[in-house]
């Protein structure tokens, strides 16, 4: 401890040649001093607060969630889903949107230019001019979350101060499917032929490997429907969902028919284990992924509104959230379902923050198996995890999932207030990955955002050791 005390006094003497050796600490107080780092991990927050650097969320919304064929948004263009979401953000800030520097969406089944078009053209009709550039990105069932955390990090850049980050999938329209053949050198190295593997088998790995029993998964399924079920009935979505208008087609006589949607439709909520039990497995004759206890096939679309603190604080808009962390992991294309029991801790520790820390989750619940399995193995508080509801109830469109959970989160810790500071957004990730962002309720930082009590007479920041 003294010597590194020593060696910052070293220093100043340089940066201050008016402060001599033979000065007394006590009778000179320059501008400049060596001190004690209390502050620990959370040095960083402490700087990015006040120079108002740091990046914020002011808006998130999504559309309802929607069966996919059957739902809601079955005769909805897909650019006609990401429309209204855009505009909200726009509109409900008072923000011109000509201010943008740039909107990524992250999609993930259409095909990559025509779905970059369709984006393109929901930018227009949602008002924004033709200065505003706009871009796709896929990462898969993370897409959303992709989007938004680069959108963070050009902020960070300097690229820009104001971006969007959205997601849209119309599951609907693209359904999942492999175009064209197959290279036939994938046999010959197995973790690209598993890259392959339908979604339920790994699911069903998971759980083989990992012992995850069928009355677990139906027991989480049947809770996420209780959960987002009395979210739905007490108003809390109504805080996130944006209505959209639009039309449904009587299939038999072609009528169209004008409604407007704002709830979600594939919540049941009299689901029971029993019920479950009933249903026949889907991916393994043996097996115990079904219907059920996976995640819904769903369109929808989610947009979050991004800036540089200091914009926002100039313009007086309320922070609603503060974007901490993101990470992105490879496992094993297997068992691609456990790829937030590795992501969460990686997020978790890049923001100087440990699991305990953590008040909220939102974890994608594509199936159950994983869901259980990285609940389970990463020792998590159940209680704190999709206190809404989740996939298997509210309904997971691919590329949407991200930017739907950025603004279920940020609510639902606007709400909670000061009993809830850090929240944790995350989901696995097809041929095998996870992701996982750190958000910070809007109100909450101050001076030392992370500071940890001290334990011991060691007070130099971890940083320095």
């Amino acid at each position: 401890m003294e010597k590194a005390i020593n060696r910052q006094q070293i220093l100043l003497q340089h940066l201050n040649p008016s402060l001599s050796s033979s000065s007394s600490q006590q009778n000179h107080n320059p501008a400049l001093s060596a001190s004690f780092c209390l502050a620990g991990d959370s040095a960083a927050y402490q700087r990015t607060n006040l120079f108002g650097d740091d990046v914020v969320i002011v808006a998130a919304y999504r559309t309802a969630l929607c069966k996919s064929k059957r739902g809601g948004f079955k005769d909805t263009y897909p650019d006609d889903l990401l429309a209204p979401v855009l505009r909200a953000l726009i509109e409900k800030t008072n923000l011109h949107p000509s201010e943008v520097g740039d909107i990524v969406v992250g999609t993930v089944l259409a095909p990559g230019s025509q779905r970059a078009s369709e984006c393109r053209m929901a930018a227009f009709y949602a008002g924004f001019p033709e200065t505003v550039p706009v871009r796709t990105v896929n990462r898969q069932c993370s897409s959303g979350l992709q989007a938004v955390a680069d959108v963070a990090a050009a902020i960070k850049a300097g690229f820009y101060d104001i971006g969007i980050g959205a997601g849209l999938e119309s599951m609907t329209t693209n359904p999942m499917a492999w175009e064209g053949s197959v290279n036939p050198r994938v046999k010959e190295m197995e973790q690209a032929q598993n890259c392959l593997l339908p979604m339920g088998v790994t699911s069903e790995n998971v759980a083989h490997r990992f012992g995850v029993t069928r009355q677990e998964q139906d027991q989480a399924a049947v809770d996420s429907h209780r959960k987002a079920a009395a979210a739905t009935a007490s108003g809390k979505f109504k805080d996130e969902i944006i209505p959209v208008n639009t039309k449904i087609v009587d299939p038999k006589t072609g009528d169209e028919k004008p409604v407007t949607i704002s709830v979600d439709d594939g919540i049941r909520p009299n689901a029971s284990v029993s019920d479950l039990a009933k249903l026949k497995p889907v991916f393994k004759k043996d097996g115990c992924t079904t219907a059920g206890n996976s995640s819904q096939v769903s369109d929808g679309a989610g947009a979050v509104l991004l800036m540089k603190r200091s914009v926002a604080m100039q313009k007086g808009l309320p922070i609603l959230g503060v974007f901490r962390t993101f990470a992105a992991v490879g496992v094993d294309p297997a068992i691609m379902g456990v790829g937030p029991a590795v992501a969460i801790p990686a997020a978790v520790k890049a923001a100087g923050l440990e699991l305990d820390d953590i008040d909220l989750f939102e974890i994608n619940e594509a199936f159950a198996s994983q869901f259980v399995y990285c609940r389970k193995k990463l020792e998590l508080d159940p209680s704190k995890i999709n206190v809404n509801g989740g996939a298997m109830a509210i309904g997971h469109p691919l590329g949407a999932t991200g930017a739907r959970c950025v603004a279920t989160l940020l609510h639902e810790m606007k709400r909670r207030g000061k009993d809830c500071r850090f929240g944790v957004i995350s989901m696995c990730i097809g041929t095998g990955m996870g992701a996982a962002a750190v958000f910070e309720r809007g109100d909450s930082t101050d001076e030392l955002c992370n500071a940890r009590k001290i334990e011991s007479n060691n007070l130099l920041s971890k940083d320095s050791r």
